[in-house]
């Protein structure tokens, strides 16, 4: 092939490639191992838009280098296809879920392969497939049949707690359980009966039922994760959301929080996702205490605090609304005010009472508790503040020392006491300090923080009202969903208790269903399945299933491990597999996951190494952030009028003009921010014909043209801005594609999308082209031996592609790309030594004119992928030119090249002969000439 036909060279080369399997791969252990892995994408209706596979380049290009360097690469692509919208659609249309999803995994694959990516797509996964799903549901039994030992550190089959139970009770087991776990011995054990020694061991495994505050959407009849809640409605469909206490199947994640913390010390994450991870799991040192309540016998609420030296300070507590004692302690004169108050919490998410700092709002509930250390009584108040998940949900309220306790009790007239001679200003605002020493503060007056924390610790264990205490924030995971379109819980209920289906009954498959809305009695969508019951193997007898499904999460955190071994019917990966794999050595994807889907993903994976299966802690040793890419949007501006029959739009130079309202317009019929006005109005009813007036420009280059306004936002089609990369490859092709998506700036940072700009990255091609066929048509590569210079520019490429590469700064390699063709152009190279290794160091890049120019040189059809990444030459990449600074007396006034074996004399020779030089001397004879070799010459006069 002659010219430069991207169309052509591309399909050719994605057919070939899937008929020849070229990137199919088995696990060899002669060669070394490299694992990247794409964080999976949930398979929208809308496709992919030209910011979505910007991570998927740059992992297809460390792939793609990684086999040149002789690895063994996987590098799988799959979907994370059970999901909201594919249910929201079936509710709409009555079309089952898996029809849509389907149909949008086969446009998602053909938009992938159109861009070339190394995916061995004989690995592909779903979560939403049976054959898949099994899996998940198996992984969930054994957490189920699981406990978390503290003693160990690590989780245990449910066996040997109840060998436990037998011999000692569970007064000497150390282990996360519910908190209503009564103490008993090995003769208590013994007494109890069948049932009730299940149910015993159900309050300690790693997966359990309990009643959680959940975010509940009746528009969507389902719980949400936070998530998916954006200022108390859900961010699909904006249907209203409330908090609500519901039956719910939840993950002991908590077991794990100080492994999921110390884990991070080892991975190559950067430390802003690191710190993100630290922050939401929360650990803190304190102090648990108990105060009574005034006449409520027997009842206590338990704070977690940080700050025990504050105790004296305490001059109100505030419960969480959902706070179990709320109901009860609450006095009939108070009862109006706290029903109002509680309804208005449950229409915010947890999200977002903890985002608004600002708004003081309570209600008291008329009870008092005691401060234990002086015997004061203290009002207690409900504040959305306060979480129920979040410590105990309580606080002691130290207006003094913290500023939202100070504003609080600003608000309702509460007392501020300070506690510290060091506390400054408190009638302005709070102070947090802990220098100086106690005052107001009984038995700790005079101390100092250390002393005083020491001393009240000693006093609350002594006296039974208290003790010193470890604390996180990261919550138990809720691990239920009320919608159809997500894995079936392998659980069964007999008189309301659960158990586990028989492991022979997986996968539990979706029954099929009327409608996808919850029924009319409240239950799941799953409980419109008609005849749908466990028949127990042992007894035959028919019981209901679980009709929640699982969340969105579950088959995301563990998906990596079935890349390894996909088809594998006896295990979600062989253990040869899994030993060989081991871990994902890069992961890349948004930072949208920094939280939910990593930690639950870490958590899932330690909780598989703790049971044996596999060996690794970590599941992702280095993870990277891509960085989004954000749309350029156009605008049109129209006039502000009262007459509506003939609209008027004024170009963007005369906007100021007039009085006008800016519109998206859709940035696929503007080209260099020209509009094409006659396009504009096919789009447009309400002005199509004679109906609309366009003020163009009256000057300049764009005189006579309606020029659009820009700005950089967020790409949605709700912005117009959305580049389909379909549209780009037909156009450019997609090495262009790819090339470009690289040069925009570095991986990790946001950057603007500018269809304008891709010109420049398409001549690039065409140009790489011309080294190998001229504009005629004619082959142009020679046998002829390189010139030094023609080698100096090739290996200072390479060196430069690879230091790039292995930095991940795939931008600057693409700049190093497009000087060496300049140069080598300039050069006239043609040289086939010169241009094949050029063309392997470009493969990553530019897959499809790599492997046509490969071919052409005569190389195996199909095999540049097996090729060596090619070796530089430190003979060439030393520059044998210095370029050296000339200064005069001190200060630098030109620059003077010279080989870098001249001689110092010889140097200041030429240096005293320059013209530059000798106008500045302006005649004297200089004082001294230092000349620092490789460095720099300073002429003394």
């Amino acid at each position: 092939m002659s010219e430069y036909n991207h169309r052509e060279i591309e399909a050719n080369w994605q057919k070939y490639w899937e008929e020849n399997q070229t990137y199919r791969i088995e696990s060899h252990a002669t060669k070394p191992k490299y694992y990247v892995l794409d964080m999976f994408p949930y398979p929208s209706g809308a496709g992919l838009h030209v910011g979505h596979p910007l991570g998927y380049i740059a992992s297809d290009i460390y792939s793609r280098y990684k086999r040149l360097k002789g690895f063994n690469v996987l590098h799988p692509m799959g979907f994370d296809s059970f999901g909201l919208p594919a249910e929201q659609y079936a509710i709409q249309t009555g079309q089952h879920p898996a029809i849509t999803t389907e149909q949008n995994i086969n446009r998602y694959i053909e938009q992938l392969k159109n861009i070339g990516f190394s995916y061995d797509w004989s690995r592909e996964v779903r979560t939403s497939s049976p054959d898949y799903y099994r899996w998940t549901q198996w992984i969930f039994m054994e957490l189920f049949r699981s406990w978390y030992n503290n003693k160990t550190q690590k989780a245990e089959p449910i066996e040997s707690l109840i060998a436990l139970f037998e011999n000692v009770g569970n007064r000497e087991v150390n282990a996360p359980c519910d908190e209503d776990t009564p103490s008993f011995t090995a003769d208590d054990w013994r007494t109890m009966s069948e049932e009730e020694q299940y149910l015993m061991t159900l309050k300690y495994r790693l997966t359990y039922v309990a009643d959680a505050t959940v975010n509940w959407c009746a528009g969507l009849g389902s719980v949400l994760s936070n998530d998916e809640v954006k200022d108390g409605v859900s961010e699909r469909g904006g249907f209203p959301v409330e908090q609500k206490l519901m039956r719910q199947w939840m993950m002991r994640i908590t077991a794990y929080a100080q492994r999921l913390l110390d884990g991070l010390d080892g991975l190559e994450w950067t430390e802003s996702l690191k710190e993100q991870q630290r922050n939401w799991i929360g650990r803190s040192v304190g102090a648990l205490v108990k105060f009574e309540v005034d006449q409520h016998a027997g009842r206590r609420i338990e704070v977690f605090t940080t700050r025990v030296d504050t105790i004296y300070g305490v001059t109100f507590m505030v419960l969480a609304p959902e706070h179990e004692l709320v109901a009860e302690i609450t006095t009939a004169a108070q009862q109006g005010e706290i029903d109002a108050y509680l309804e208005k919490t449950r229409r915010k998410s947890e999200r977002d009472r903890m985002a608004d700092v600002k708004t003081v709002s309570g209600a008291f509930t008329g009870a008092h508790a005691i401060n234990s250390f002086n015997g004061e009584k203290i009002p207690v108040y409900i504040a959305d503040y306060v979480l129920a998940g979040y410590g105990t949900g309580a606080v002691m309220a130290v207006p003094s020392g913290d500023q939202r306790d100070w504003n609080f009790a600003r608000h309702f007239g509460l007392p501020i006491v300070p506690i510290l001679d060091a506390q400054k200003d408190i009638e302005v605002e709070a102070d947090a300090t802990k220098e100086g020493r106690y005052i107001n503060s009984g038995i700790i007056n005079g101390l100092t923080y250390q002393e005083a924390t020491t001393v009240l610790i000693n006093w609350l264990e002594e006296q039974g009202r208290g003790k010193g205490k470890i604390n996180y924030r990261l919550r138990d995971a809720v691990f239920s969903r009320q919608r159809y379109w997500g894995e079936p819980v392998p659980v069964y209920y007999r008189q309301g208790v659960p158990y586990l289906i028989e492991e022979s009954d997986l996968p539990l498959e979706l029954p099929a269903v009327d409608k996808y809305l919850p029924t009319e009695s409240g239950e799941p969508p799953l409980g419109r399945a008609e005849d749908w019951k466990y028949q127990h193997a042992g007894d035959g007898t028919r019981y209901d299933y679980e009709l929640s499904t699982m969340p969105g999460w579950a088959g995301s955190s563990w998906y990596w491990y079935r890349y390894m071994d996909p088809q594998n019917q006896d295990a979600f990966a062989s253990g040869e597999a899994i030993n060989y794999w081991r871990q994902v050595d890069l992961y890349i994807g948004g930072t949208e996951h920094a939280t939910g889907h990593l930690l639950y993903s870490r958590f899932w994976n330690k909780f598989l190494k703790d049971r044996g299966y596999v060996p690794e802690e970590e599941p992702f040793k280095k993870l990277i952030n891509q960085g989004m890419i954000q749309g350029r949007s156009n605008f049109v501006y129209r006039v502000k009028s009262t007459d509506y029959s003939k609209p008027v739009f004024v170009s963007a130079g005369l906007k100021d003009q007039y009085e006008v309202t800016p519109l998206h317009v859709d940035v696929n019929i503007v080209e260099n921010d020209v509009l094409d006005v006659e396009r504009f109005k096919a789009t447009r009813q309400d002005i199509a014909g004679e109906k609309a007036e366009f003020i163009l420009e009256e000057s300049g280059p764009s005189q006579d043209r309606y020029l659009c306004g820009v700005e950089v936002e967020k790409m949605s089609k709700s912005k117009f801005n959305v580049v389909n990369p379909d549209d780009i490859v037909s156009k450019y092709g997609a090495d262009t594609l790819r090339l470009y998506e690289m040069f925009l700036g570095p991986l990790e940072q946001a950057k603007p999308w500018n269809t304008n700009g891709i010109d420049g990255t398409f001549r690039f091609i065409r140009k790489f082209w011309r080294l190998f066929y001229n504009d005629n048509g004619r082959w142009m590569v020679t046998e002829e031996e390189p010139k030094a210079d023609e080698l100096r520019i090739l290996h200072k490429t390479i060196k430069k592609v690879e230091e790039d590469i292995e930095n991940f700064s795939f931008n600057t390699a693409v700049s190093a790309f497009m000087v060496c063709v300049n140069e080598l152009s300039s050069l006239k190279c043609h040289k086939k030594a010169v241009l094949q290794e050029l063309v392997v160091l470009l493969s990553s890049y530019a897959p499809h004119i790599s492997e046509e120019l490969w071919a052409a040189l005569g190389n195996e059809k199909g095999t540049v992928s097996k090729a060596q990444f090619p070796k530089w030459e430190q003979q060439y990449v030393v520059d044998d030119i210095f370029e050296y600074p000339i200064q005069i007396n001190g200060k630098v006034r030109t620059t003077l090249p010279f080989a870098l074996d001249t001689a110092p004399p010889d140097i200041e020779k030429e240096v005293l002969t320059n013209e530059t030089v000798q106008r500045w001397l302006e005649g004297k004879t200089p004082k001294k000439v230092i000349v620092v070799p490789r460095r720099i010459v300073n002429v003394v006069i």
